[in-house]
């Protein structure tokens, strides 16, 4: 039997969820999980193992969802598809029982 899947933690959603032409009967959606690893490793700066730190989950985890992130993205560029950010199996920082708040360039949960 499959060992279910852990909800992964996202900072909060992204600003903008849609990426191209509203009217492109392509599209490609992308998960928050993924939007986060990007976000994480591309934008921060971060190594895969510090971001496997930060979503709670194994570097291995990190570097699928990334791999599976930049396919999306390259997807999107070169074929000129709507690249949508939506769903995914993820828990928002904020809404942790801890009560603390992300503040997404540095999160609190590590500062404390």
């Amino acid at each position: 039997m499959a060992r279910p899947v852990k909800p992964r933690i996202v900072c909060s959603s992204p600003k903008f969820n849609v990426f191209g032409n509203n009217n492109n009967i392509d599209v490609v959606i992308m998960t928050y999980e993924e939007y986060e690893v990007i976000r994480l490793i591309d934008y921060n700066n971060l190594s895969q193992e510090e971001a496997s730190k930060f979503m709670d989950v194994a570097r291995t985890t990190v570097q699928g969802i990334y791999e599976s992130a930049r396919k999306k993205i390259s997807d999107s560029i070169v074929n000129g598809k709507t690249l949508k950010i939506e769903g995914g199996n993820y828990n928002l920082c904020t809404s942790m029982e801890m009560g603390r708040n992300c503040n997404r360039r540095i999160c609190r949960r590590f500062n404390d």
